[in-house]
């Protein structure tokens, strides 16, 4: 090939990716949600996918894959032909899982770019109506006293919900027991019927439970108040000066997407939060727009890769 022909070619390239953005999509976008249905990361998902499918005229539809914490939707995700039309969105949970296992079907760096932050949000220290933890105070006298007595429901190995439960033991200096679930929809019923003692349930997934009295919550994990919960104390002012611990849920796609395509992707998920009704249902789930650039979401995501790391050693956990 002459030098003239290769740089037609690489003209001719261009012109074809540019125009290739510009169509996309031109049919569905399949977005993975590493959560089972009824998972904050799937109430979330679904309420932006639904505005991103109104903006584009053309179907996102939600694919839930749950399990492993999260691992198992991921791994799919990563054989996703790197074109726009496989996305993912996971939860925190995307950082833990190097910690959490001793191999993975995928590299968490190398294998996805990010695509954009989506929102945070806080858990709620939730208990049954009848139980006879009344506030952090009692909880934690109690685990003192009995190490190991309560039983302390998470959602998935790695998940936000195991990893919320592991920085709170270090943080209140006391032992209790975790006790795995698949999923928030789960843990539910077994925490109504005093089966498990008590669970960090993600404030989406917990609002009508809170709202029908039939949960009672203790603290919200922010280092504030919730504005939907006004009346429930911070774990950080009830007893463990400092403590804060977010759920946070972000958008990826496998390495790979060209440019163009990942610049239209992000723009339509921002057009998507910032669009005022998709904003006032957010915000009924107790959640906040993170609001980062592409560079501040990978950096945000190496840091928790980084701060997983770290508590999962703190706390003795090991590799599955």
């Amino acid at each position: 090939m002459t030098y003239l022909a290769r740089i037609l070619a690489a003209v001719l390239a261009v012109v074809a990716l540019q125009a290739y953005a510009q169509n996309y999509p031109t049919k569905p976008v399949r977005t993975i949600i590493a959560f089972p249905p009824g998972s904050a990361t799937d109430t979330i998902g679904r309420v932006i996918l639904a505005k991103v499918t109104e903006l584009w005229g053309q179907q996102v539809l939600a694919d839930n894959r749950g399990g492993a914490g999260g691992s198992i939707g991921t791994a799919i995700a990563a054989r996703g032909a790197p074109d726009g039309y496989t996305l993912l969105i996971n939860s925190g949970a995307f950082t833990v899982a190097p910690s959490m296992y001793k191999k993975l079907p995928y590299d968490t760096r190398k294998d996805f770019v990010g695509i954009g932050s989506l929102v945070a949000m806080p858990n709620v220290l939730s208990v049954g109506p009848g139980s006879r933890l009344t506030s952090i105070g009692a909880f934690i006298a109690e685990a003192k006293a009995n190490p190991g007595k309560i039983n302390f429901a998470f959602a998935g190995l790695g998940s936000g919900t195991h990893l919320n439960n592991e920085k709170f033991k270090l943080a209140a200096k006391i032992d209790f027991t975790n006790v795995a679930y698949k999923g928030s929809g789960e843990v539910f019923p077994d925490l109504l019927a005093g089966r498990v003692d008590a669970y960090f349930a993600p404030l989406s997934v917990a609002q009508p439970y809170l709202q029908s009295n039939k949960l009672r919550p203790l603290a919200v994990t922010s280092s504030k108040r919730a504005a939907s919960l006004p009346n429930v104390p911070t774990i950080a002012e009830s007893g463990v000066p400092g403590f804060e611990f977010l759920l946070w849920f972000g958008l990826w796609g496998p390495s790979g997407i060209p440019q163009p395509v990942l610049a239209k992707i992000r723009t339509g998920f921002s057009q998507a939060l910032a669009d005022k009704g998709v904003k006032d249902k957010l915000a009924t789930l107790g959640t906040d727009v993170m609001g980062m650039t592409p560079q501040q979401f990978s950096k945000f995501v190496n840091s928790e890769i980084a701060v997983a790391s770290q508590l999962f050693k703190a706390a003795g956990i090991k590799p599955q």
